[in-house]
């Protein structure tokens, strides 16, 4: 049995995702998730094999959710759900171990395919997200910078993120005007929606 865990920030799309894997033989929903911050402890309490995350999660985006999935569950895989304009997140997915990357276009016989292949331990990665990533340029940001980013876009102050990583106010505040260099924005704003959209982050 093929135990899912789904992970997507608006209802319909979970609620529909979920009917239609809990109808296929052989397939369990056993939770269904709103925010990116509850993927872990809802996973370590249903032990899913196999997680499907929305890359754009409220409360944490689904590629750091499946980064510390991997730490605190390494036996659950994992497939990420991502649009072809934000090719970048298939090259960050795979650098956090997913086993799966998949277009949130995909038919429904593609997905359960890709769900039991992923259960059965290949990897499936869907070619329009590896066409587009092969031409989107690429992430002009380093691990740190990534950080920084994430956490101003779920709201914190530069105060609050050298707090969070044990760095300067200043430091934080010039790595952000670097950072808005390297995305080629005006401001912080401009930079979090760039990155967001290329998949950077």
């Amino acid at each position: 049995m093929i135990r899912v865990l789904i992970a997507d920030g608006l209802r319909l799309t979970r609620e529909a995702l979920s009917v239609v894997l809990a109808s296929e033989p052989g397939m369990h929903v056993v939770a269904q998730v709103p925010r990116g911050d509850e993927v872990v402890p809802q996973a370590l309490r249903t032990r899913p094999t196999v997680a499907l995350l929305d890359a754009d999660l409220p409360g944490l985006d689904g590629i750091s959710a499946a980064k510390q999935l991997k730490a605190a569950l390494p036996p659950c895989r994992i497939v990420i759900l991502t649009t072809p304009e934000r090719a970048g997140a298939l090259r960050t997915a795979l650098e956090v171990g997913v086993e799966g990357c998949m277009s949130k276009g995909v038919s429904v016989k593609e997905l359960t395919d890709s769900v039991r292949k992923v259960a059965r331990g290949e990897r499936v990665l869907d070619p329009r997200l590896v066409t587009h990533a092969l031409h989107a340029p690429d992430n002009p940001l380093s691990d740190r910078d990534r950080e920084l980013l994430r956490l101003a876009a779920h709201g914190h102050t530069p105060q609050e993120i050298a707090e969070v990583l044990h760095l300067s106010p200043g430091t934080v505040r010039n790595n952000l005007a670097a950072i808005n260099r390297k995305v080629a924005a005006r401001n912080r704003i401009e930079a979090i929606r760039t990155a967001s959209a290329r998949g950077w982050i």
